[in-house]
């Protein structure tokens, strides 16, 4: 099936009850040149310090004041890779001072170029002290012009679906591929950057934010004041010192308007931990950061120009602070690190292990907590968020779809710098967004008392609960309501975002749980002719894990429904992977598994260990292509129904012990086997579903044009 690529504009604009008479919506802008002036100078963003001696292009700390007559906010996006929070605290005490802003009305945070001064410690680099005495004035300078140039302003927005510049860069492994971490471990299942189209890698990790957002300015009469844009893309790469692709996105989106030189065009980070340009799925893409930044900026541009503006709305803006712990160490791998780092203490480290020694022992001379200060800001019925971490585009979407704010952007590395936030099923994966450091150290549950914390405010400044996500969010034509007409007992659309509940769509409360490694909310099975727009079909990846349901009463008369795509080659190991299995009390019992290099390479095997009865199937099943499967037993009459076929891939006679009522979708107990790939759409019947049911189950799903 194609995936559907769909950019579809959205624009958006503020609900206004009425427009306050004593009040008046008021906006300024400034940018303000943060680049350094003293060489060499320390860079970071990689795993060992660098130095730059010399200006590529220059740095700025863009801001945006906006009034509502009685609430005044900054928010300011600095050219930097890492900004520590106690140097935001810094610039925000002197930017009060000069403007009488609240501070915890200021939002400021970092763009990520890997190009730019290290302002913090991280991994193998060491902050530039010289610069960082030096930005926080300049910062703060940034806040001061811009409410020095508050005028009488209209505002609006605009969301636009760009799918065409950013990907996950965070791909699963093959489960014979598995590296070792620094710690001499066998534990990487998933890694950034995995090289194009390399075979040692199944696929990505996690699900994209697409969206490019925009928050406008304009003077009553019309003339552009601002546009503060937010898309979720690492960095693109620039020699430093660079603003990377951000610094030439404001320059060109500038150009594109037509504006005054006194015009400021800003981009923010969004929620691009996993996420960057490079699709890994394809060959390398030649494009220039200078091509890159001016696609980005005309796919802004597009959307900008349909932006409807309002003379008035109002700003409510709430910060929490949110204590995290630092996740422990074992004492043998902290006597491991200061052995390691002993060898080394007169020298910067140099080896990934030298730099992740060091690492322990920073982190076990340094405080056992860190305070988060998250905030939200709303104006009109426009949220933007502000999140000290690199966060993953899972939890950015995830964010977006509660909001009760219609919509709603994420900026990341605001107000502070606490490390990569992975959400907790991604720490099974591993990978250096998970090695305790530095940049990465904070407990297991943090993303998810983060995300949280972010909901709760968003519902404080908006009034109103978090939405609730229906199955109408996740469409796939009309092949749920059809498998709902034929009455499972539990039936997963396997849409979560989170691990281990897989909710029963049935109403039934018959939950399954999620065991092992799984990557949540990667796109499932999608029909080729049903235009969803920007809504898609969620399903998870499995890469050791799987699905597990349990049953008091299901007897030798059910059916087992599902949606499954195979991301292992075939000449992987002798089974390819382990589709289902209903184990009995002492045998294997039912089980279906893909064949691998033993036998029936690339083909359907149903097996039964209480009639040692193996059967084959005859079609082969083509590496990452969805198939719709029915396993259906009716008391000794073993049937499997592919793609909706009336006659079955599989038939055949097999006695069964019917005393166990788990079903397991991926695996099989005790089997090391795991299906590598995607499941979705998990139906269990209590009786033997006819062909024809089936049949029209599947064609629901692909409509009728196939």
């Amino acid at each position: 099936m194609k995936k559907l690529m769909i950019g579809i504009v959205l624009v958006l604009t503020p609900l206004i009850s009425f427009a306050e008479e004593a009040g008046r919506f008021r906006a300024g802008a400034s940018s303000v040149d943060v680049t350094p002036v003293e060489f060499p100078v320390k860079v970071n963003g990689g795993f060992f310090e660098a130095t730059a001696t010399k200006v590529n292009d220059p740095l700025y700390a863009r801001c945006i004041v906006l009034d509502d007559g009685s609430v005044r906010v900054a928010v300011v996006v600095v050219d930097n890779c890492l900004i520590p929070q106690e140097l935001f605290d810094a610039a925000k005490e002197m930017a009060n001072k000069s403007t009488g802003i609240p501070v915890e009305r200021m939002m400021m945070s970092a763009t990520h170029t890997h190009s730019g001064p290290a302002a913090i410690g991280a991994l193998g680099t060491e902050p530039d002290e010289k610069y960082c005495r030096f930005l926080p004035g300049r910062i703060a300078k940034a806040v001061e012009l811009a409410a020095r140039n508050l005028a009488p302003a209209k505002v609006g927005w605009a969301v636009v679906g760009d799918p065409n510049h950013t990907y996950c860069r965070r791909w699963i492994m093959r489960p014979d591929r598995i590296q070792t971490d620094p710690f001499g471990r066998r534990s990487v299942r998933a890694m950034m950057h995995p090289g194009h189209q390399n075979p040692d890698y199944l696929g990505p990790a996690g699900p994209v934010d697409t969206q490019l957002s925009l928050l406008a300015v304009q003077s009553l009469d019309g003339r552009p004041i601002a546009v503060l844009a937010n898309y979720s893309m690492h960095y693109f790469g620039a020699e430093a010192i660079s603003a990377d692709y951000f610094g030439l996105f404001a320059k060109i989106f500038a150009e594109l308007t037509g504006a005054d030189p006194n015009f400021i065009a800003i981009i923010s980070q969004g929620t691009s931990g996993d996420l960057q340009w490079r699709d890994y799925s394809k060959p390398p893409d030649p494009v220039t950061i200078e091509k890159y930044a001016e696609s980005v900026a005309r796919v802004a541009f597009e959307a900008y120009k349909k932006i409807k503006y309002q003379d008035y709305v109002t700003l409510a803006m709430a910060e929490r602070k949110l204590e995290l712990k630092i996740r422990p160490i074992s004492e043998e791998d902290l006597s491991w690190a200061k052995k390691t780092a002993e060898t080394f203490k007169d020298r910067k480290p140099q080896t990934l292990p030298e730099v992740y020694a060091r690492e322990q022992v920073l982190l076990d001379q340094s405080p056992p907590t860190r305070q988060l200060k998250l905030q939200v800001l709303r104006i009109g019925e426009l949220g933007i968020t502000a999140i000290p971490c690199e966060v993953f585009g899972i939890t950015g979407l995830k964010i977006k779809a509660q909001s009760p704010l219609q919509p709603t952007f994420n900026i990341e590395l605001a107000n502070g710098y606490f490390g990569y936030i992975p959400p907790p099923e991604q720490h099974k994966l591993g990978g250096y967004t998970t090695w305790r450091a530095r940049s990465a150290g904070l407990e297991v549950e943090a993303e998810k008392r983060i995300a949280e914390c972010i909901l709760e405010l968003l519902e404080d400044v908006s009034g109103k609960p978090r939405r609730i996500i229906s199955d109408d969010d996740y469409p796939f034509g009309d092949y749920p309501k059809a498998v709902l007409v034929s009455r499972p007992i539990t039936y997963y659309r396997c849409n979560e975002f989170v691990s281990p509940v897989a909710i029963d769509a049935t109403g039934r409360s018959n939950n399954g749980i999620y065991e092992g490694g799984v990557a949540f909310y990667l796109e499932g099975p999608t029909p080729e002719n049903v235009p969803y727009g920007n809504k898609i079909n969620r399903a998870p990846q499995l890469a050791g894990g799987w699905l597990k349901a349990s049953f008091k009463n299901l007897a030798q008369h059910y059916t087992v429904e599902f949606w499954f795509c195979n991301y292992l080659p075939t000449d992987a190991r002798n089974v390819t992977g382990v589709l289902f299995s209903r184990p009995s009390a002492n045998i294997l019992g039912d089980y279906i598994y893909i064949g691998g290099s033993e036998a029936a390479s690339g083909k359907l095997i149903f097996g039964s260990g209480i009639s040692n009865n193996v059967l084959f199937g005859r079609t082969s099943i083509n590496l990452k292509t969805w198939h719709h499967l029915a396993f259906v037993r009716d008391g000794n009459k073993v049937n499997i129904y592919l793609d909706g076929q009336n006659s079955p891939e599989i038939s055949g006679e097999a006695s069964g012990d019917f005393s166990s009522g788990e079903i397991f979708i991926g695996s099989r107990p005790g089997d090391t086997s795991t299906f590598e790939g995607r499941i979705d759409e998990v139906a269990i019947y209590s009786r033997a579903l006819l062909a024809e049911e089936i049949a029209a189950h599947y064609k629901a799903a692909i409509g009728s044009n196939r």
